[in-house]
């Protein structure tokens, strides 16, 4: 993570960026961050909220034949209508997106390898919920005696003993009745300053709720210890490790452009660990190979959460996804045990090239985009040599060389947009 320099160090003038490791001594020990395992959500550029069995059963096939380890149904798998944001709040599958049940659908995904999770918004009820009026008004964030709306929604406050109830058997229902082992948990509203229910004012409110709600987190990791939780707050609107000491993944944004991703994943961490920060990637039937390959490697140096019609990809773009899955796969060891740096300094919004590395003793991994359309030609300069250099992916590599003394890497691409994704040996690294 991006850190200042200590009193009386400089900032490097060789255009890299002052990073050293944290270490997150009170970050809960999870195999999550152990293993980086690959997740599909069905949300992103690919189903947007309208999961139906008949939809989801062939992105299922799709996704295990590329080798997701987790299957999400993200926002819409409550609802029986498309018009269900300011009526959420009670958490039961659809009968009419799903007219087998649910179940089946969990099943046919663990069949296929996958361990299934589902999209909630544990900390809002919509204004046309039941539940809106199941629980007491100081269940909710309330000023001067009236209970607050935000954009159709109500904002429980998790101090109350009756939320607390609630959500638990919510929870622990989803993950009794279903296999649940992942949550995606989002939060899309802003409540401003808080409540002043039971508080010296709105800001103690928020804060005693924010802390009650941490531990509502804990309670639920202390009764299942294996299940992984997303913190997602309106792709990446609330990240921070009060959070995520917890949750293990970090949603780093909802853009739906590939090219204008590419700078908020190469800046991602700055502020998230890499084996936290979860990077949409989309590949498309429509998209060029090289569009697909950029998106791709986009996630690769964080966390993949893939998504897009892969369904309807033809089998050599389907072969391409398998391929960066595998890749990676074989490379998210280095990830969480690696450090971040910029060789060509943090992203600009619209930077032609961005390049991000993650450093560990032995090498290092470089992802390096162009988002131009010309031919161009580049070189990232690196601070330290390395003896030997491999395209990890695509294969189909465009000119990609060493500098004499190993400082630095030329790459030429014919075309953009493209990226590529390589892997640096260290001159003392016996092994590779």
């Amino acid at each position: 993570m991006l850190v200042d320099p200590e009193p009386g160090e400089a900032y490097p003038v060789d255009g890299r960026l002052p990073v050293r490791p944290v270490a997150f001594a009170e970050r809960v020990a999870h195999q999550d961050t152990e293993n980086l395992p690959v997740i599909f959500n069905d949300y992103m550029n690919c189903l947007m909220g309208g999961s139906t069995t008949e939809k989801l059963l062939p992105l299922v096939e799709a996704a295990g034949e590329v080798g997701c380890e987790y299957f999400v149904l993200d926002a819409g798998w409550y609802s029986d209508t498309d018009g269900w944001w300011d009526a959420v709040g009670q958490w039961e599958p659809s009968r009419t997106r799903f007219p087998e049940g649910l179940s089946k659908v969990m099943a046919v995904i663990r069949e296929h390898g996958m361990i299934p999770g589902l999209w909630i918004e544990p900390e809002v009820v919509g204004v046309r919920s039941p539940a809106a009026d199941e629980l007491p008004e100081e269940a909710f964030f309330c000023r001067d005696g009236k209970r607050l709306i935000e954009n159709g929604r109500y904002q429980l406050d998790y101090r109350h003993p009756a939320v607390i109830g609630k959500m638990d058997k919510t929870i622990d229902g989803l993950i009794a009745d279903f296999g649940v082992g992942y949550f995606k948990f989002d939060y899309n509203i802003n409540i401003g300053p808080g409540t002043d229910v039971s508080s010296g004012s709105p800001g103690d409110g928020l804060l005693g709720h924010n802390r009650a709600f941490s531990a509502w987190l804990d309670g639920i990791l202390t009764r299942h210890p294996g299940l992984v939780l997303e913190n997602c707050a309106s792709g990446g609107m609330r990240t921070d490790y009060a959070q995520l000491q917890r949750m293990t993944i970090q949603s780093t944004s909802d853009q739906q452009d590939p090219l204008q991703y590419v700078p908020i994943a190469c800046a991602a961490p700055t502020a998230v660990t890499p084996e936290q920060s979860a990077v949409w990637a989309y590949p498309q039937p429509g998209y060029p190979p090289e569009l697909n390959a950029l998106t791709l490697i986009s996630a690769m140096l964080g966390r993949i959460h893939l998504s897009g019609r892969i369904d309807l990809l033809d089998q050599v773009q389907i072969h391409q996804v398998r391929t960066a899955v595998q890749v990676y796969q074989g490379i998210r060891r280095t990830l969480k045990n690696g450090t971040a740096f910029w060789p060509l300094g943090l992203p600009g919004w619209h930077d032609t090239w961005s390049a991000l590395g993650i450093e560990t003793p032995d090498e290092f991994l470089l992802a390096i985009w162009y988002r131009g359309e010309a031919p161009a030609r580049k070189r990232i300069p690196l601070s330290s040599g390395f003896q030997e250099l491999e395209v990890l992916f695509p294969s189909a590599a465009p000119e990609i060389t060493r500098s004499e003394n190993g400082s630095a890497v030329d790459v030429s691409f014919p075309h953009g947009p493209a990226a590529r994704l390589i892997r640096l040996r260290r001159k003392d690294c016996e092994e590779w």
